[in-house]
């Protein structure tokens, strides 16, 4: 018998994530806090939605979870009506909200106290992954709960690993995030001195593309900053949190940061500029403005 399943919070990311999971044969309910938004989800989908985050994970086997941020994950997971307390013991709560690995442990532990397991699960992929559902996800947690779930996740994931205990899915994407922020800054100032030196840039990528300067980010983004098209999904707003958030753990274990620190302060031109709700390619912006 297919999984009961709870999603809870259908932004960008989360919403065509649960529609992944009702074509792939799963009962599914939401539970979103604009409750319009997720009246429509359940229109599209044959399915429901429910007014709370209790609601949700009373009948469910997996409740999945793709929020803001800390402290948007704490409002949904405690209280009254949170998640914890409709929980049965035996389910299993899997975050996808890309937050700290401190969050994680604490919620691990009060998930654990109630015999309900606990997985924090950042995705990696942007918009258009969760919409071809082709995400990457990286893990923290129990070894049996990422066995339970793993079918789930491969309904909108195209990869996914178990890489320690909890709080390493949470560490990875601070890894993931630190990498992304200096090859969009990289690019940018390629794009930014082609374009100066007079050449076709266009061209340019397509060469440069074929050899060991290539990237996601270049394959991409390069055509569309070259345009200054920055409408795709993950924000810069977004994007100083996950930063903010890297930084933080960097005090914390010893590490130094600085082309993260400083690309962050980059993306607080951007956002000067009127551009928090511009992707994270918008780094080129601070060259031509």
């Amino acid at each position: 018998m297919a999984l009961k399943v709870a999603f809870i919070g259908l932004g960008v990311m989360g919403y065509p994530m649960a529609g992944h999971c009702v074509k792939a044969g799963y009962e599914v309910s939401v539970f979103n806090r604009t409750t319009s938004k997720a009246q429509t989800w359940a229109e599209e989908h044959s399915a429901k939605f429910v007014l709370s985050p209790k609601l949700a994970a009373q009948d469910a086997d997996v409740i999945l979870v793709c929020v803001g941020n800390d402290d948007d994950l704490r409002s949904v997971m405690l209280g009254d009506n949170g998640i914890l307390a409709g929980a049965n013991s035996g389910s299993v709560i899997v975050d996808h909200t890309t937050a700290s690995a401190e969050v994680a442990r604490e919620l691990y532990a009060l998930s654990t106290e109630q015999g309900v397991g606990f997985l924090d699960a950042p995705v990696s992929g942007g918009q258009a992954g969760a919409e071809n559902g082709q995400l990457t996800v990286m893990l923290g947690g129990d070894a049996k709960c990422y066995a339970r779930v793993e079918p789930l996740i491969a309904s909108y994931a195209k990869f996914s690993r178990l890489l320690g205990d909890v709080g390493s899915g949470q560490l990875a994407k601070m890894m993931n995030q630190i990498c992304i922020a200096g090859v969009v800054q990289g690019l940018a100032e390629a794009l930014s001195f082609g374009k100066n030196a007079g050449l076709d840039c266009d061209a340019v990528v397509e060469v440069i593309s074929k050899g060991a300067a290539q990237s996601w980010q270049m394959e991409n983004r390069a055509n569309t900053m070259l345009q200054s098209e920055y409408e795709f999904g993950f924000a810069v707003d977004w994007m100083r949190k996950d930063l903010d958030i890297a930084l933080n753990e960097a005090r914390k274990n010893g590490s130094t940061l600085p082309l993260t620190a400083l690309v962050d302060q980059f993306y607080a031109d951007v956002q000067k500029q009127g551009g928090g709700r511009w992707d994270t390619s918008s780094l080129l912006s601070r060259f031509t403005s």
